[in-house]
């Protein structure tokens, strides 16, 4: 609903033309590709691939494409990350409509939206997990077990265990539980 919404309202702009809209990562992929637009608004949270994957593979396929992000998380970690992925704009949800229309059109000229509350947040608390250390708290947060996630990453029990208790060491938690919950409440997952 909310992205047939956000279509619309975008579509009523006279110098915006909306090429098209995706339920998740995999078909945004397939449908930037096909369509190659100027620019994508994605969410960080969507089924398959999110937000932040796409924004990275989109940068590691140096596609000239530029992202914007308009999500609910107010996370210093997540912003990050995406400026770490080549994001242009990170909007949150609950800003009017004009404030999108205008934020698409600076960062279509070259420039950079960020929400400025955001901003000054995310220069406190450094994410403190790796790339792989991130993977393997996501996957272990989503209930699968060691050896399974050795076996979809193709790593060794152990290198997967180190991984695990890394991270958990790094965010001081007794746990993989614990440490995915505090991870991702502060949206470095």
């Amino acid at each position: 609903m909310l992205r047939g919404a956000l279509a619309a309202l975008l579509g009523m702009e006279s110098d915006i033309e909306v090429l098209g809209a995706a339920a998740d990562g995999e078909s945004a992929w397939r449908e930037l590709q096909r369509l190659k637009p100027d620019l994508l608004v994605t969410d960080i949270e969507m089924p398959g691939l999110t937000g932040l994957e796409l924004a990275q593979r989109i940068q590691r396929h140096a596609l000239p494409v530029k992202v914007v992000i308009v999500t609910t998380f107010a996370r210093a970690g997540f912003l990050r990350r995406a400026l770490e992925a080549g994001v242009m704009g990170y909007l949150l949800k609950d800003a009017p409509a004009e404030q999108l229309a205008d934020a698409l059109r600076q960062v279509h000229r070259g420039g950079r939206v960020i929400d400025p509350q955001l901003a000054l947040d995310a220069w406190g608390e450094a994410d403190p997990l790796n790339d792989r250390e991130r993977q393997v708290l996501r996957l272990a947060g989503e209930g699968m077990s060691a050896a399974d996630i050795a076996a979809q990453l193709n790593l060794s029990h152990g290198t997967v265990r180190n991984y695990l208790s890394e991270a958990i060491g790094k965010l001081g938690v007794g746990n993989r539980i614990e440490a995915y919950r505090l991870a991702r409440q502060k949206g470095w997952l």
